[in-house]
């Protein structure tokens, strides 16, 4: 792996329960492959749903935002500024990710503009999509 959770930590302000990267695999210049191992022990799962449990869709977009977040934060231009979720469009959720699954969460920056970028990102278990979505990121702080 590229980086680790605690190298992850170094880049974006996000930490437990809310951090959802658990590490990453590959970054260019706009493009991201992170990890977020789903063990059953994230506190989400207590109430969603306790005999059936299902990570919330909203949390896949939230960790495909948090992966932009690290492309984006790790860049010196950027480094030591705050990632904000701007919003999301085009949502579509292909399969439940339950525990024991890895998310593999691959994202890419299309275009950047004032500090704002925009991003197409897709969360697959194993070869299967999971979820998709396109994400926005402002960065500020």
């Amino acid at each position: 792996m590229l980086l680790n959770q605690e190298e992850i930590k170094a880049i974006i302000p996000h930490r437990d329960p809310f951090i959802l990267v658990n590490a990453v695999e590959s970054m260019t210049e706009n493009t991201i492959v992170a990890y977020k191992y789903v063990t059953g022990e994230e506190s989400f799962f207590q109430g969603h749903f306790p005999q059936f449990p299902v990570m919330p869709g909203v949390l896949i977009i939230e960790a495909m935002a948090q992966a932009m977040a690290v492309l984006l934060l790790g860049k010196p231009e950027y480094r030591g500024k705050l990632g904000f979720f701007g919003g999301m469009d085009k949502v579509r959720f292909k399969r439940k990710v339950v525990p024991g699954d890895t998310l593999r969460l691959e994202v890419t920056v299309n275009k950047m503009r004032s500090g704002v970028g925009f991003a197409t990102g897709k969360a697959f278990v194993g070869n299967e999509l999971a979820a998709g979505a396109e994400i926005i990121c402002a960065i500020g702080g």
